[in-house]
């Protein structure tokens, strides 16, 4: 399979689970939906958001264990290169982790949560988890290219499948978390709104770095624990929304 067409099937793969959640997701506001245009351009902030976070990523990394590529900043590409086949035990999931929640959520800030159409609680959630959908899309597709490129069809299927049950719902949890935070304090002072985004970031972050860290490190066992504890979150999710759709001016 020629570059091209790898990146073509690869992102394809992991667009189309995304494409699902979403759909679920985007169901909690059909009551008032939100326009099509602004949910794509929040997907593609999200997958947008991959592209800055890789090469932080990786910098992360390389400074965990006191080494350091050449111009960093200037080829971010070789820094990735550079970087990532350094030992597994150096990789600090706990900054990966705020890299990625923190990129979201700025995205979010520059090219979503200012515009008009965010006029409703419960939207600021939307966008969130829109965004986070598209950040995993794109993040499953970069993992699908290793085992396609080789022709590892089982491989790519089964690291799709594991993505869709659990990384994609990761991502789509910690950044709904944000999007509650935003969303209770919708209507209250900015001091309430800042205590309250505050929050749900750093919760959002150590949920994600826990989920790292027990999916890197752990057994099969805890593998499935975590995986179970992700749909019980999307569960606990699915009561936010309508918790979120409550919140009014009084």
């Amino acid at each position: 399979m020629e570059g091209s067409q790898l990146f073509i099937v690869s992102l394809l793969g992991g667009l189309l689970p995304a494409f699902i959640w979403l759909w679920f997701f985007l169901q909690e506001d059909s009551k008032r939906p939100e326009p099509k245009w602004l949910i794509v351009a929040a997907f593609l902030s999200g997958m947008l958001a991959v592209i800055l976070a890789l090469p932080a990523e990786m910098l992360g990394k390389c400074i965990a264990i006191g080494t350091w590529p050449q111009h960093p900043f200037f080829n971010p590409f070789d820094t990735i290169a550079y970087c990532k086949n350094l030992p597994m035990d150096s990789q600090p999931v706990l900054l990966w982790a705020a890299t990625e929640e923190l990129l979201k959520y700025l995205v979010a800030v520059l090219f979503i949560l200012w515009r008009r159409a965010v006029d409703e609680p419960i939207d600021a959630m939307i966008y969130m988890i829109t965004i986070a959908l598209g950040f995993a899309a794109f993040e499953t597709g970069l993992f699908l290219m290793n085992p396609l490129g080789k022709g590892d069809i089982t491989g790519g299927l089964l690291t799709g499948n594991l993505r869709f049950m659990g990384a994609a719902l990761l991502h789509t949890l910690s950044s709904a978390i944000i999007g509650f935070s935003m969303a209770i304090t919708f209507y209250k002072k900015i001091w309430l709104q800042f205590v309250s985004l505050c929050t749900g970031l750093v919760l959002s972050i150590v949920l994600h770095a826990l989920f790292n860290h027990h999916i890197m490190t752990g057994s099969k066992i805890t593998t499935s624990v975590v995986f179970f504890c992700v749909w019980l979150g999307i569960i606990g999710l699915l009561l936010l929304f309508e918790r979120a759709k409550r919140v009014s001016l009084t």
